[in-house]
């Protein structure tokens, strides 16, 4: 409980309201909550509870000043706009770890009245707490987005309100229980991201660290694609087959690629490292590394310096 003070008078007497910080509770209205909030700022450390850490490795959490960071992002964030501080402490501070808070995340997003988000939050957590490869694909995927999109003013607003960056963790559970052989839930998280996202990733396809998804609407990716690391790609990209072949049939992208708005990457080609497509091109046949192609159908158009 924490006493706040309303400097209105009535007369000579000080208007005393009392009123509970507690997400689940708050014996007055969440709008005169807010009023007083700034009168009455008790410290976060008294109102966010120390959560006890699950799996993460400890090799991880010794280095992981990105989550204190983004704690720290969401304080200033709710010192700004109190009247959201009942959600950034569901969603962020609340949290012993980015896993926990990103499994709790997803969960709440992609639940429906059919599938709950405590029955997603199982599913994600199983796999964030386990995983160190993903745990660490994940902060590769958070440093991506904020160093590459200049949209992106915090790490907080990357993971808080970003579709793509949440879209690619996503996959990286569905690929991990594709790898198991668990098609089921993996296809149930392809179809509620795909609902809810607007991404379409084939839980079989592969995908390295550091990827920005930017603005992400209308991203499609196949079965057998394969994306390596620190790759951007923008909105309406596909990465598909030509409809002529089966089995491996979707393309394989070099590491440090850039893909542009609209592109249709098709069939089993390679994107040679740190190359360059244009925007709205049609790409059917292998571009070598470090060059640039645009147009329908893709032409060499430069080379970057070797």
């Amino acid at each position: 409980m924490a006493a706040c003070i309303d400097n209105s008078r009535s007369g000579s007497i000080y208007q005393l309201s009392i009123c509970s910080l507690d997400t689940n509770h708050c014996l007055i209205s969440d709008s005169l909550c807010c009023r007083f909030l700034k009168l009455c700022r008790p410290s976060f450390s008294d109102l966010v509870p120390s959560l006890p850490i699950h799996n993460v490795s400890k090799e991880i959490l010794d280095e992981d000043d990105l989550w204190l960071m983004m704690k720290e992002e969401a304080r200033l964030d709710v010192e700004q706009e109190p009247v959201l501080f009942k959600y950034y402490h569901s969603v962020i501070l609340s949290h012993a770890s980015l896993e926990s808070a990103l499994a709790n995340l997803l969960a709440m997003k992609l639940s429906n009245s059919n599938i709950s988000s405590g029955i997603l939050l199982e599913v994600f957590s199983s796999v964030f707490d386990e995983d160190q490869d993903i745990q660490r694909a994940i902060r590769d995927d958070l440093k991506a987005v904020t160093e590459r999109d200049p949209s992106c003013i915090s790490y907080v607003h990357c993971f808080l309100y970003f579709k793509g960056f949440l879209a690619c963790q996503a996959h990286r559970v569905a690929h991990k229980f594709w790898s198991q052989g668990r098609t089921v839930m993996a296809l149930l998280i392809q179809s509620r991201v795909s609902e809810i996202f607007a991404v379409d990733i084939h839980p079989g396809a592969k995908i390295g660290r550091g990827i920005l998804l930017d603005h992400a609407t209308g991203v499609v990716i196949g079965e057998t694609a394969v994306i390596g690391d620190n790759v951007t790609i923008l909105h309406n990209v596909t990465l598909g087959g030509t409809g002529k072949v089966s089995g491996d049939r979707h393309p394989k992208i070099g590491d440090g690629v850039l893909i542009g708005a609209g592109t249709k990457v098709l069939g089993n080609i390679r994107i040679g490292v740190g190359a360059k497509i244009g925007a709205g091109s049609v790409v059917l046949k292998e571009v070598p590394p470090k060059c640039t192609v645009v147009g329908n159908p893709a032409k060499l158009v430069g080379e970057k310096e070797r």
